[in-house]
C-alpha cells in the first residue's frame, strides 16, 4: 500500500519533529536517532525545569508544576493554546526561541531537562545529548513513542503519568490522563472505516504522496477519530503512497496539518484542492479538509483531544 520515506519506526516521539522549523538551534541530524533514556531514579523531585518545548511545559502546568519551570525552548508550541493556560505559557521564560541550544539549557542551571520527543536531545544541530544532561548532574526524561501500529495516545498518557510519578503526584498524573479520555469519548463515535489521508503539503506530481505512516501518532488520533488512516500498513511514521493507491483507497477526508511550512491554513486548504492527484477523491470533491495544527497533531500533548475531535467531525460528517 506504499512505502515508506523516512525509518523512524520503533524509536518513539519522532511525531512532530519535522514541525519545528528550524530556527536558533539549526537543522535536524536524521542519521542518528537517539536511544530513549530510561525513567530516571531522583532522590527527589526536581525544582528547576527546563523543557524543550512549551508543550511539555503546559504538561507540567497542568499537574500544578508550573512554578518548577524555569525556561523553555521552542515557544511556537504554545500557539495552539488559548484561555488561562495561553496566559501560563507567556509567563515562561523563552531560553531559546529555537530548538533548545545546549548553551541556552546549561545556563539556565536545571536539574531535570524535559520534552515531547527523544529527537529534541542532540538531533537538532546544537541540542544537548542525554550524555551531557548527565555529565552535568542534571536528569533528563523525554516521551517515547511505542512500538509497532499506533492506535492511540498511549506515548501522551505515558509521559505524562511518568511525569507526575517522578514528581511524586501520580494522583494528578492519573485524574488528567482520565480527563483526556473522557473528552475524546464525548467527542467521538465508533469506527467507521472512512478514508482518512493527512498532508503538510499538496503532492507533488511524480515524488508520490508524502503522509503519516501506522507508527505515527497521527495514525493513533486518526483511529480514536474512528477514521481509517490510509497509510496505516506502512509500519514508519512517515510514508509515501503512490498517486495510484490514493485514488485507489479514495479518503473521504483530508487533514491538512498547518505549521510546517510558511503557507497559511487557507493557503494550504487551496493547494490540496487544486491538486490534480487529489481532484477525483471523495474528500475534496466534497470539501471535507479539516486544518489541524502539527503541534497537537503530531506530538504528544495536552492537545492532541483537541486533534481528535476535529478529525472525529469530519470524519462524522463523511460517513
Amino acid at each position: 500500500m506504499g512505502s515508506a520515506s523516512a525509518s523512524a519506526s520503533g524509536t518513539g516521539g519522532m511525531a512532530g519533529m519535522p514541525g519545528m522549523a528550524s530556527s536558533g538551534s539549526g537543522g535536524m541530524n536524521m542519521s542518528a536517532a537517539p536511544a530513549c533514556p530510561p525513567l530516571p531514579k531522583l532522590s527527589a523531585p526536581p525544582k528547576r525545569v527546563v523543557t524543550m518545548d512549551a508543550g511539555a511545559a503546559a504538561i507540567l502546568i497542568q499537574l500544578g508544576l508550573g512554578d518548577r519551570v524555569v525556561g523553555t525552548a521552542a515557544p511556537d508550541f504554545e500557539t495552539a493554546f488559548t484561555g488561562t493556560m495561553a496566559k501560563q505559557l507567556k509567563a515562561v521564560k523563552v531560553i531559546d526561541p529555537g530548538r533548545g541550544n545546549k548553551e541556552a539549557v546549561l545556563a539556565a542551571t536545571p536539574d531535570f531537562v524535559t520534552g515531547i520527543s527523544v529527537y529534541e536531545l542532540g538531533s537538532f544541530n546544537g541540542t544537548p545529548t542525554v550524555g551531557l544532561l548527565k555529565q552535568n548532574g542534571i536528569g533528563v526524561y523525554v516521551a517515547c513513542g511505542p512500538k509497532g501500529t499506533v492506535t492511540g495516545l498511549d506515548e501522551t498518557y505515558a509521559y505524562i503519568q511518568d511525569i507526575a510519578g517522578l514528581f511524586q503526584v501520580p494522583a494528578k498524573g492519573a485524574a488528567l490522563v482520565a480527563s483526556m479520555k473522557q473528552q475524546i469519548a464525548a467527542a467521538t463515535a465508533p469506527a467507521s472505516g472512512t478514508g482518512v489521508l493527512a498532508l503538510s503539503a499538496a503532492p507533488n506530481g511524480g515524488q508520490g504522496v508524502n503522509t503519516e505512516g501506522g507508527a505515527s501518532l497521527t495514525n493513533g488520533i486518526i483511529t480514536l477519530a474512528g477514521g481509517k488512516n490510509i497509510a496505516a500498513s506502512v509500519g514508519s511514521e512517515y510514508a509515501t503512497l503512490s498517486a495510484e493507491t490514493v485514488t485507489k483507497e479514495n479518503p473521504r477526508v483530508i487533514v491538512a496539518i498547518t505549521g510546517l511550512t510558511s503557507q497559511t491554513p487557507a493557503q494550504l486548504v487551496t493547494s490540496i484542492e487544486s491538486s490534480p492527484l487529489l481532484a477525483g477523491t471523495d474528500a475534496v470533491r466534497n470539501k471535507r479538509i479539516v486544518t489541524v495544527p502539527q503541534t497537537i497533531l503530531l506530538s504528544p500533548g495536552l492537545l492532541n483531544t483537541d486533534a481528535v475531535t476535529a478529525i472525529a467531525r469530519a470524519v462524522t460528517a463523511a460517513r
